[in-house]
C-alpha cells in the first residue's frame, strides 16, 4: 500500500532559540501588544482555555483585568453559559448601561435572593416607567427580620442619593466618589429615568488595571465556545445577544465537513462577531478556515498535558511545527494564530510566539488556581483541584448521563445508558493538580519569563520576535542539559 512520510516535525522541547545580539538594556522595554483576533487587541498574549476545569466567569474576569482574555467553556446549559458571559460584561465598565433593578413591590426576601444570585450588594429601585425611586443596599437589609417587608420601606429615596447626568466624565465621577464617599452613582436622564450606573470599583479598577482588555463601552472582553452540532446555533444566538466579544468554534478536529459547515453557517448568521476556528494543525486547514472568514485560528491537536488523542487516535502534529505551518498561511492573510497546548515550561511561551503565534492558550498553567472552577481538595495533606480534559472519560460520561443542563436524562433506560458509556473512547485524562493560588501570580511569572525570552532574541515586540527569532534543534542530551541537573533542589 503506498504511503508518504512527511518531513520531521518538532515540539517545543526539540528546539531552543539562538541568542541574538540584543539592544535591549532593560526587560521593561519589552511590550506584549498583540491580537486575539482581527478586531480584539490584547496587551498580554495569554488566553485562558475553554476547558470546564479552567474558565468560567471568575477566570475570564481575572484574565481580562491582566490584559489577556478568557474563553468560557460550553459544557453547560445555554442559559448558564450566557449568564457566565453576562457576569464578565457586567463586572466592570465606566458606564453600566443596563443596571440591575428592583421595583418597590419586591420584598426583603426577594431582594436578598437577588443579591445572592447576582453577587451584588445593591439594586436601583425603579417604577414601571423606569424612573428612579431609590437604591436598596445590603446594609438596608441588615437586622431586618420580616422577609415580607417591601423594598420601598428599606431603600434610600432618590432625593437623598448622589446622582449624575449620563454625560458625566470619568474625572468628574471620581471627584463625586471622593467627595461624597458613596459606592454607586446612578445616572439619570432629565426626566428622572435611569440611564446608567457608575460604581466606585469601576473607577478604582481603571487605575489598578490599566492594561485591562475592554470593549468600546469600557466593559471587560470575554470569549465563549460553541460546538458544531445540536444546540450550537441557539447557543451562539444567546451569546451574541448577551454581548460576547469572540466566539470559538470548539471541537477537536474542526477541519472536517461538519466543522467547516458549522463555521460557514455561523459566519453568515453572525457577520459582526469575531469568529475563531479550532482546533487545527495543518496549513491546508488554516487556508480553509481563513477562506470561510475566521478571524483567528486555534492550533493544536493532541499537545496538551491532559489530552491523549495522539496515542489513542494516532493523529496529530507536534505543536511547534503545527504552529509554524499554520502561521505561515495565517500571517499572509493577517489572521492571528492561537497556540493551544504543549507548553510545559515558561520558555515555551516565547517559542510558541516566535513560531508565529499571536497568543498562547493556557490550560494546565491555570488549572488549580483560585479562579478555576471546582473546590479545593485536601489530598495527602496538600491542597489540590481536579483537572480534566473535555474528552476524558469522566467529562464525556457526565455529559451522557446528565447532558449540559445537569439534569439526568430520564429518556434513557439503565441498559441504554450503560451501552452509551461502554462506547466512550476517552481521548483525555482526569487528574489532580496542586493548588496554585491566584491566577495573577501565574501570569506574572509567565510574563516575566516572556520578557526575558524576547530580550534574548533582540525583540521588544511580538512582531520583532517573529522577524528575529532563530531556532536550533537540540538532542535529548541538550534538553537534559537545559534543565537543572547534578543538584538536589530544595
Amino acid at each position: 500500500m503506498p504511503f508518504t512520510v512527511a518531513p520531521r516535525a518538532f515540539t517545543y522541547d526539540d528546539v531552543l532559540l539562538i541568542p541574538q545580539k540584543s539592544r535591549i538594556r532593560s526587560r521593561q522595554q519589552v511590550h506584549f501588544h498583540s491580537q486575539l483576533s482581527k478586531n480584539i487587541p490584547l496587551q498580554t498574549p495569554f488566553v485562558s482555555s475553554n476547558v470546564d476545569t479552567v474558565t468560567e466567569s471568575a477566570m475570564a474576569i481575572a484574565m481580562a483585568k491582566m490584559g489577556g482574555i478568557g474563553i468560557i467553556h460550553r459544557f453547560m446549559s445555554v442559559e448558564r453559559q450566557a449568564k457566565e458571559v453576562s457576569k464578565v460584561k457586567r463586572s466592570e465598565g465606566f458606564v453600566m448601561g443596563n443596571p440591575l433593578t428592583l421595583t418597590p413591590k419586591h420584598t426583603l426576601a426577594e431582594a436578598r435572593e437577588a443579591m445572592r444570585q447576582e453577587k451584588v450588594t445593591s439594586f436601583i429601585v425603579i417604577d414601571e416607567f423606569n424612573k428612579v425611586l431609590g437604591l436598596v443596599s445590603q446594609r438596608d437589609t441588615w437586622f431586618q427580620s420580616d422577609p415580607t417587608v417591601k423594598v420601598s420601606k428599606l431603600m434610600t429615596p432618590v432625593d437623598k442619593l448622589i446622582t449624575a447626568p449620563i454625560s458625566i466624565s470619568q474625572t468628574q465621577a471620581r471627584e463625586l466618589f471622593k467627595k461624597h464617599k458613596v459606592e454607586k452613582l446612578p445616572l439619570l436622564d432629565k426626566d428622572g429615568t435611569l440611564a446608567g450606573l457608575i460604581t466606585s470599583r469601576t473607577i478604582l479598577n481603571l487605575e489598578r488595571f490599566p492594561r485591562a482588555t475592554k470593549d468600546d463601552k469600557g466593559r471587560l472582553r470575554v470569549g465563549a465556545s460553541v460546538g458544531v452540532i445540536g444546540d450550537y446555533l441557539e447557543r451562539a444566538q444567546a451569546l451574541v445577544k448577551i454581548g460576547v466579544d469572540a466566539m470559538v468554534v470548539d471541537i477537536a478536529h474542526v477541519h472536517s465537513n461538519h466543522g467547516l459547515e458549522a463555521i460557514k453557517v455561523l459566519r453568515k448568521k453572525f457577520p459582526n462577531i469575531d469568529l475563531i476556528g479550532g482546533n487545527i494543525a495543518t496549513a491546508e486547514a488554516a487556508k480553509d478556515l481563513i477562506r470561510l472568514g475566521c478571524d483567528a485560528l486555534k492550533i493544536g491537536i493532541g499537545p496538551g498535558g491532559i489530552c491523549i488523542t495522539r496515542v489513542v487516535a494516532g493523529a496529530g502534529v507536534p505543536q511547534l511545527t503545527a504552529v509554524m505551518e499554520c502561521a505561515k498561511v495565517a500571517q499572509k492573510a493577517k489572521v492571528p494564530v492561537i497556540a493551544d497546548g504543549g507548553t510545559n515550561y515558561p520558555g515555551d511561551m516565547t517559542k510558541a510566539l516566535a513560531a508565529g503565534a499571536s497568543t498562547v492558550m493556557l490550560t494546565g498553567w491555570l488549572a488549580g488556581t483560585d479562579e478555576s472552577p471546582g473546590t479545593i481538595i485536601l489530598r495527602n495533606g496538600r491542597k489540590h483541584k481536579v483537572h480534566r480534559g473535555a474528552a476524558s472519560f469522566s467529562a464525556v460520561a457526565a455529559r451522557k448521563i446528565s447532558g449540559v443542563d445537569g439534569q439526568v436524562r430520564k429518556e434513557l433506560s439503565e441498559e441504554a445508558l450503560n451501552e452509551e458509556l461502554e462506547n466512550v473512547v476517552a481521548e483525555g485524562v482526569e487528574t489532580f493538580v496542586p493548588y496554585k493560588g491566584a491566577a495573577k501570580d501565574v501570569i506574572y511569572q509567565l510574563t516575566g519569563a516572556l520578557r526575558s525570552g524576547m530580550s534574548y532574541s533582540n525583540a521588544t515586540t511580538i512582531a520583532e520576535l517573529w522577524k528575529n527569532a532563530r531556532f536550533i534543534e537540540i538532542t535529548s542530551a541538550g534538553f537534559r542539559e537545559s534543565k537543572a541537573h547534578n543538584v538536589e533542589q530544595v
